[in-house]
């Protein structure tokens, strides 16, 4: 694989400026255009963009980050890694409508981040023989469905070595670096994956598994999915953080019920009796609830109605969405050289026309 090197060094460069998280990364690039342009844009011009104060214009003037960057990079040239920034085709499209999507991603393996059906499964990393065994069960009763879990003790093992056993690819959502593996015991695990799918992570060489990575990895678990499967998890942990933000990313939530005195189970059923998740027994409970059962009711194509007359407004901003697929209501605004008020006026028009719609983090697409 050969490396833009140009452009993957401000893509980099961008994810180390202080003061600049991925939101306001995207916000960047939405005016900007590129990693690169942001580099070379004038302060005073960065200074107009909504967000950009001068602590972080200054940031940017005065980044110099050259060095480490440049042993990232020959680190992903090294042992083959992909990666994917947030305007690549192959960035999990999934994941770009989560407001809070990572700008890069560090990938290794084969599978396609993109499948038509992918579900996520999370639970305690200390699972009973129960939740092992209805772990097996589920995904071995799955058809043509990626898996991704968080590559940790519990659960998320289970979840990728059930996948490699009925050869489903697996992808493990790493809360470090691609230059380690935590827990260790998992190292031959990742491997294995590796042809079976893979590992990723939005985290550079040399990062360690510090406590709070782990959350944020969730985000990328829950984002890259269709759903999000919970098995056995307490009250409290990582797995209720992931099906929560599932349930912010609109993605669907399901839950295995436990026994009401298994503490194990509490955070599970708790899920499903404040209707936060769907109560599953089975894989095939699942492909049904999805769509994924090949024999249920998906029959045919459903054509979509002709767009209505769109207005001269309208028109732009159509034109600006079908260039550049999904945009922010700030790059819509810059680029269409609107009022905000003519801008949001026109897409909620479009919206309830079901011409345009409207994505978390105030982003849009054509529908």
């Amino acid at each position: 694989m050969k490396l833009d090197r140009e452009n993957l060094f401000y893509q980099i460069s961008l994810t180390l400026v202080s003061g600049v998280g991925n939101v306001l990364a995207k916000k960047l690039l939405s005016y900007c255009g590129s990693a690169e342009a942001v580099f070379s844009e004038k302060k005073k011009l960065l200074l107009k963009i909504p967000g950009i104060g001068q602590t972080v214009a200054d940031a940017i003037a005065s980044h110099e980050v050259g060095e480490r960057v440049e042993q990232e990079m020959a680190f992903i040239e090294k042992y083959n890694i992909r990666p994917l920034f947030y305007s690549d085709a192959d960035y999990p499209q999934r994941l770009k409508e989560c407001h809070d999507a990572p700008v890069i991603l560090y990938y290794m393996g084969n599978a396609d981040l993109n499948a038509a059906r992918i579900l996520a499964v999370v639970g305690t990393r200390t699972p009973t023989d129960y939740g092992r065994n209805i772990c097996e069960k589920i995904i071995a009763e799955l058809d043509n469905v990626l898996i991704i879990s968080g590559l940790a003790y519990g659960i998320d093992s289970c979840a990728h070595r059930a996948s490699l056993r009925h050869e489903l690819n697996t992808i493990g959502v790493l809360a470090h670096g691609l230059d380690r593996m935590y827990p260790a015991q998992n190292e031959h695990l990742a491997k294995e994956m590796l042809t079976h799918g893979g590992i990723i992570t939005e985290y550079m060489s040399k990062t360690i598994p510090d406590r709070e990575n782990f959350p944020q990895r969730n985000r990328i678990v829950s984002g890259m999915a269709d759903a999000v499967l919970v098995i056995e998890t307490a009250k409290k942990g990582g797995s209720l953080i992931t099906a929560t933000l599932a349930n912010s990313y609109n993605r669907d939530v399901f839950c295995v019920p436990g026994r009401v005195t298994d503490t194990k189970s509490a955070g599970c059923n708790w899920l499903i009796r404040s209707n936060r998740a769907a109560l599953v027994e089975s894989g095939e409970q699942i492909k049904e609830m999805m769509g994924w059962d090949e024999n249920s009711a998906k029959v045919g194509v459903i054509q979509k109605s002709l767009f209505p007359t769109l207005s001269p407004d309208e028109e732009i901003i159509y034109k600006i969405l079908d260039d550049n697929k999904d945009s922010s209501i700030d790059f819509i605004i810059h680029h269409a050289d609107m009022s905000s008020s003519k801008v949001s006026a026109a897409l909620l028009n479009m919206e309830f026309e079901g011409v345009v719609k409207a994505l978390p983090g105030r982003m849009y697409k054509l529908a």
